[in-house]
């Protein structure tokens, strides 16, 4: 029982290798256009195959990678890893973003409150504002 495909849907590839958690979020982002199959737009339903090339744009980072391998289901992250190949370059490019990333936020940190206040919280605003 081989467990290689020889081609499988897109959303399923980008799933089954780990760039998306649900099968719902790869279609949506490939539909959205973050996905690029051979530097051109494509569906969810598109068949790949291996030795094609791809670019994720996600969250700001963006992989330009080489399909190698097609599996028959979702594996462990290690061995998702296996199915494609990131081009140097874009290994460089997405660190120096992450590095960025970082940098931004210990300059700009985010201050203030982002969550709803609880009860005893909302009975110290309550005080202030009869004050």
């Amino acid at each position: 029982m081989p467990t290689e495909l020889d081609s499988t849907r897109l959303d399923k590839w980008l799933w089954t290798a780990r760039f998306y958690k649900t099968r719902k979020l790869a279609a949506e982002a490939v539909s959205g256009g973050k996905v690029h199959l051979n530097k051109q737009r494509t569906k969810p339903g598109k068949e790949i195959k291996a030795g094609m090339s791809l670019t994720i744009n996600k969250e700001g980072l963006s992989w330009d990678i080489q399909i190698l391998n097609i599996a028959k289901q979702r594996k462990p992250a290690k061995e998702a890893v296996l199915l494609y190949e990131e081009t140097p370059e874009s290994h460089e490019k997405r660190q120096k973003q992450l590095k960025q990333q970082r940098e931004q936020r210990e300059l700009f940190p985010i201050s203030g409150q982002d969550h709803k206040p609880n009860k005893k919280e909302r009975r110290l605003i309550h005080r202030f504002k009869d004050i």
